[in-house]
């Protein structure tokens, strides 16, 4: 059995264990082998323009904005952008800055038929240090994984 088919059993474990209504979550590096050893996968990051472009992003990533900046309103186009742009029989990471608006498109994607949907947990930033800092803790930034930033 190869690492990635390992890898995605403990993300679909993780949603079982904590009732989570999509098929899976991922750690960053576990998402990156993913990413990188397995045919027809997209992340979808669900950040802001604003953040892909002051913060940086993942290169291979598609965006869709979850909500928009600097509202924070729902992007009401959301489910349509994506059907345009990821076909329903792929696997989906969803990436966000810590991990929570992913596990929200996570869940809609799951709602309007996409099956395998899996959120990056601890997002691309991650959670605050002692001093209030993200990308040092955990996220996509602090494993070291693939990121550019405009």
């Amino acid at each position: 059995m190869s690492n990635t088919t390992e890898l995605i059993k403990r993300a679909q474990k993780r949603a079982q264990d904590t009732n989570l209504p999509y098929c899976g979550a991922l750690l960053p590096d576990e998402a990156y082998e993913v990413l990188t050893h397995t045919a027809q996968v997209v992340m979808v990051d669900v950040r802001t323009q604003a953040e892909w472009d002051w913060v940086g992003f993942v290169p291979e990533a598609v965006h869709i904005e979850w909500q928009s900046y600097p509202s924070g309103l729902r992007n009401d186009k959301f489910v349509e952008i994506l059907r345009s742009r990821v076909p329903e029989q792929a696997t989906i990471l969803f990436l966000c800055r810590s991990g929570a608006r992913s596990h929200a498109a996570a869940e809609e994607a799951t709602r309007q038929g996409w099956s395998q949907c899996y959120n990056v947990l601890h997002g691309f930033e991650g959670d605050r240090d002692v001093q209030g800092h993200r990308g040092v803790i955990n996220g996509w930034c602090a494993a070291g994984l693939p990121w550019k930033q405009n």
